[in-house]
């Protein structure tokens, strides 16, 4: 058993600390920013006491999935970069529409 545990924490300490650097903290900081948007949108979700998707979510999805991205490409993992390159368009369309229903709104109320 204690050979075991010794394992597991030489393999933490290479995973989380030897190989700590400037990437791996982006990595942190953008999978911070993306999981938020299922925060902002919980908390939307039970102050409305239904399911919202406020627009805070998709810019969150859109900063936090860019900087995953970005770490992605990094690290040259091609599954990573795909899902997350195909999330920004649908991040990128939902803030479109929002836009567009806002400006069609602001239109209605101008006449």
């Amino acid at each position: 058993m204690g050979n075991v545990l010794q394992e597991l924490v030489t393999w933490l300490h290479q995973v989380f600390i030897k190989q700590f650097d400037a990437w791996i903290l982006l990595g942190f900081i953008a999978q911070f920013f993306f999981t938020m948007r299922f925060v902002v949108q919980w908390l939307a979700s039970e102050k409305a006491k239904r399911s919202v998707v406020p627009v805070a979510f998709w810019f969150f999805s859109l900063f936090g999935g860019g900087l995953l991205l970005i770490y992605a490409i990094q690290r040259q993992d091609p599954v990573f970069i795909a899902g997350q390159a195909m999330g920004m368009f649908i991040y990128i369309r939902n803030l479109w529409l929002i836009a567009n229903e806002r400006k069609a709104a602001a239109m209605t109320k101008v006449d």
